[in-house]
C-alpha cells in the first residue's frame, strides 16, 4: 500500500483482511501461517500457565491479548497507553482514592482530546503548512531526518 501524508492505521489492517478473504491463505507471506500457529499455541500456553499459578503470582505474566493490542492498533496507541498507565500508577501512589474515583473520567477525556487533536492536525496538513510544534510521534528514521534538517 502507498504511504500517505494522512495516516490511517486501520486502513492497512482492513485492506490486508479483505485481501486475505478474497485471495485466501495464498496471499500470506511464505511462513506466515506457521508463525500464526506458533503464536496461537504460545498464547494458549501462556494463559494456561497464568491460570495454574493462581492469583498471587499470575500478575507477573502479561496477558497475551494485551500484548497483541499494539500489533493491531499500531504503536501510536501503545505509547499513549504506556504513558497513561505510568501516570495512573504514580497517581495511585500519591492519592489512591482520587485515582480510583476519577481515572476513568480522565482517561476518557484524554482519549477524546487525542481524537479532537486530529482535526487541527488534518487542517494544517490540508493547508500544506508546517506546524510550529511536533504533532505526532515519529519513527527513528524520520526523527533522524528531522534532527539533521534542524541541525543545518
Amino acid at each position: 500500500m502507498e504511504s500517505s501524508e494522512y495516516p490511517a492505521p486501520f486502513a492497512s489492517v482492513y485492506y490486508s483482511m479483505a485481501k486475505l478473504g478474497v485471495e485466501g491463505f495464498s496471499a500470506l507471506p511464505k511462513e506466515c501461517l506457521k508463525l500464526c500457529y506458533a503464536f496461537f499455541a504460545a498464547a494458549i500456553l501462556i494463559n494456561i500457565i497464568r491460570d495454574a499459578l493462581g492469583k498471587k503470582r499470575s500478575w507477573l505474566i502479561p496477558l497475551p491479548m494485551a500484548m497483541a493490542i499494539p500489533f493491531f492498533l499500531g504503536s501510536y496507541f501503545a505509547i499513549d497507553m504506556c504513558v497513561g498507565s505510568l501516570i495512573l500508577f504514580i497517581w495511585q501512589k500519591k492519592n489512591k482514592a482520587g485515582a480510583n474515583a476519577f481515572a476513568p473520567a480522565v482517561a476518557s477525556g484524554l482519549i477524546c482530546g487525542d481524537g479532537i487533536w486530529a482535526m487541527p492536525s488534518s487542517i494544517v496538513a490540508l493547508a500544506g503548512l508546517k506546524p510550529p510544534i511536533c504533532m505526532k510521534f515519529l519513527s527513528r528514521a524520520t526523527n533522524n531526518k528531522v534532527d539533521t534538517y534542524l541541525g543545518s
